[in-house]
């Protein structure tokens, strides 16, 4: 009787050692699926391809996948623009370029120090990584707290990512690289470092987030003015084929200029606001023109924009006016 006993007992252990395993199995199975960024390379232009990500905020749902990146195949090497925002996606990313081009890594570009463009920079500790001086600082200054909070937005899919610095400067002018001639830009705005790749061979343009297509601009480090002045530089380039720091990949210039409008509206709000003694509270539920309605994340960019910048248009306001009366 007893021996029955333990052998139901035995039974029932290994039946419930045996779900645990399973259900660990389902669950591993799980994690490993919901951490494929589902990278796809679209193919922009002969060689050229560009991975085109979300139109959204930073969640644990798209683990930091809203940035758009992007790959040039030459025949001395792939040349690498951004390198995302987690060393799973960079790891992904540089698998899919493989499944492209046997042509080796030659070297990576950063267009500015936003997290989720170069928090991928440790996947490719064995290729040269170029950043303008401005991005270098402002990776060295704020990647740890860039990297802490996206650990905090996007949870598990940052498992394993370290910041890596640049290795090298980029420095404005053309240069040729396996068939290909590649203007390097340095303009500013966004950040203090806005560098974009234009190739001449293709027509195609890599713009960093001075410009969005579609998505309402992020303006934690802007400088309005500033940022006007580069994208009237980009409007005068001849290019082909435009991508967006995010949104679609577009062959005309309307993201550029719906950028521009957007900017020239949001100054224009934060002076007069400032002018008419508005809190911040008041600036953010400023009624949106119709125009700028189709914009994604247009409300909550818009609270972002007026935390960020207010309170030095507010400060300038002020202090023309107090000048003014002194006169």
């Amino acid at each position: 009787m007893k021996a029955q006993q333990y052998g139901k007992a035995y039974l029932v252990t290994m039946l419930g050692l045996l779900l645990s395993f399973a259900c660990l199995k389902s669950a591993w199975a799980i994690d490993k699926q919901s951490h494929d960024y589902e990278l796809k390379p679209q193919k922009i232009a002969a060689d050229t391809y560009a991975f085109i990500g979300r139109t959204e905020d930073f969640s644990r749902q798209n683990g930091g996948y809203i940035v758009n990146t992007g790959f040039i195949v030459t025949d001395e090497g792939v040349v690498v623009i951004d390198t995302g925002p987690s060393r799973r996606f960079a790891e992904q990313q540089r698998a899919a370029i493989k499944s492209i081009t046997d042509q080796p890594i030659a070297r990576i570009y950063l267009t500015h120090h936003h997290p989720d463009h170069f928090l991928g920079n440790q996947v490719y500790a064995d290729v040269p990584i170029y950043a303008l001086p401005a991005t270098k600082q402002g990776i060295q200054a704020e990647g740890e707290g860039f990297s802490s909070n996206m650990y905090r937005m996007v949870g598990d899919w940052m498992r394993g990512t370290e910041l890596s610095l640049p290795t090298e400067t980029a420095q404005a002018g053309m240069i040729e690289l396996g068939g290909h001639k590649l203007e390097l830009l340095a303009l500013q705005g966004h950040t203090a470092g806005d560098l974009m790749l234009f190739d001449h061979s293709t027509g195609v343009l890599f713009a960093g987030d001075l410009v969005f297509n579609q998505r309402t601009a992020t303006t934690p480090h802007a400088d309005t003015q500033q940022w006007l002045a580069s994208l009237a530089v980009i409007q005068a380039l001849p290019f082909k084929v435009l991508v967006p720091g995010h949104g679609a990949v577009s062959t005309a210039a309307e993201p550029i200029e719906e950028t521009r409008r957007y900017l020239i509206w949001l100054e224009k709000t934060l002076q007069e606001g400032a002018k008419q003694g508005l809190s911040m509270t008041e600036i953010m539920q400023t009624p949106v023109p119709e125009q700028f309605q189709h914009l994604s994340l247009l409300r909550s960019e818009l609270q972002r924009s007026v935390t960020h910048l207010y309170p030095q248009v507010e400060a300038q306001v002020l202090k023309a006016i107090n000048w003014e009366k002194t006169e």
